[in-house]
């Protein structure tokens, strides 16, 4: 019988616009196709270097949007044809992630599907391939298994896991049971999870057998499970592919994966987080990108972009440049300064989270051009 590492299969979620990081993010050029970091991979890149050593490279599958295609292959060239599955378009991450369960399972009845996102950063490989070995083993042992992070100071950017006691699962020593998640708190509200030690930030990793997502789904979400079904019934056959997308995608209905099936799970006990030691953010805006290009200086500035030219005297804060234009900065603090070729943002760390503001205006005034 083959072990439950060895019937482990990696999925990417490789979707989204990153909106709270415009103008660098894009439509056209998402935050996971950014060096965000300097270490010279693209977030998906280090994704894919992650966990290459867990799954191997013909164990990993990307599911990302039609127009990414074309770049995802160039950063990944180790990626199967058959491992890349194109989205008609977006529809959250219960589509993405239930689909590839679907077509996996197909594949493979016992498989054991584990869920990263494409544009995190993370440090600590042994320990992040420690504490997915334990998701693994929870999930062969029936359960839906995510990792929490340990928090190391009050973030409101981050959702978080309240967590219960602990699972006898063998193998998976450090499973927990899951009592219920959290929204992001206010700044009081975190600093007492913080103080209290039972919650975990959500880093939105899930692991677990295809055939338990898919339960999970179809108890809560029927409709939506059944038509994945259906997808995935035609999806390996490029002839039946084509029409099912043209037929099946516009009904799909777009929900996150914590809605329809880890919230559920954890009400019903069906949830074990693996607490995880290694250090995670999620890059969610301009003052979490400058705290990982200052390591947590906030006296510092952090500057990005080849071609950057930036005068600083007494500043600090983040400048991500585009365009090699001069940029002069004298006296101001947690500064946020973007420029690109056709857009100027300008803000502070304090006002990250609004970003996403501008995007929305930009909609509805109907300035695709610059989404």
């Amino acid at each position: 019988m083959r072990s439950a590492l060895d019937r482990f299969y990696s999925v990417i979620p490789a979707g989204g616009v990153g909106s709270r990081l415009w103008p660098l993010s894009r439509a056209d050029a998402p935050k996971f196709l950014h060096d965000l970091t300097g270490s010279g991979s693209t977030l998906l890149r280090a994704t894919w270097d992650r966990l290459a050593p867990i799954a191997g490279d013909q164990k990993i599958m990307v599911v990302t949007g039609r127009a990414h295609r074309a770049a995802v292959e160039k950063q990944l060239p180790g990626l199967a044809d058959s491992n890349i599955v194109l989205e008609a378009d977006p529809r959250d991450s219960s589509v993405a992630i239930g689909l590839a369960a679907a077509i996996l399972v197909r594949r493979d009845p016992d498989v054991i599907i584990g869920s990263f996102a494409a544009d995190h950063v993370i440090s600590g490989d042994r320990l992040f391939r420690a504490a997915v070995n334990e998701a693994v083993l929870a999930a062969d042992a029936g359960f839906i298994a995510t990792i929490g992070i340990t928090p190391t100071e009050p973030a409101v950017g981050f959702g978080y896991i309240k967590s219960s006691g602990a699972l006898d699962i063998a193998g998976a020593g450090s499973a927990l049971g899951v009592e219920c998640f959290v929204e992001k708190p206010d700044l009081a509200t975190a600093q007492g999870y913080l103080s209290d030690g039972g919650y975990l930030w959500n880093a939105g990793m899930f692991i677990t057998r295809a055939d338990v997502l898919l339960e999970e789904l179809g108890r809560n979400q029927p409709e939506l499970r059944d038509t994945l079904l259906e997808l995935a019934a035609a999806w390996d056959d490029a002839a039946t592919r084509g029409p099912a997308v043209d037929r099946l995608w516009p009904t799909l209905k777009k929900i996150a994966i914590d809605y329809s099936v880890a919230e559920p799970a954890a009400a019903a006990g069906r949830l074990a987080v693996i607490p995880g030691e290694f250090k995670w953010d999620d890059v969610g805006d301009f003052a979490s990108l400058a705290k990982l290009n200052t390591n947590g200086n906030s006296g510092d500035l952090a500057i990005l972009g080849e071609n950057a030219r930036v005068l600083a005297d007494s500043s600090s804060g983040i400048v991500v440049s585009e365009t090699g234009r001069v940029i002069s900065l004298i006296g101001v603090k947690n500064i946020v300064v973007v420029d690109t070729e056709d857009a100027l943002l300008v803000t502070t760390s304090e006002n990250a989270q609004r970003v996403k503001s501008v995007v929305d205006a930009l909609k509805i005034s109907g300035r695709n051009d610059l989404l």
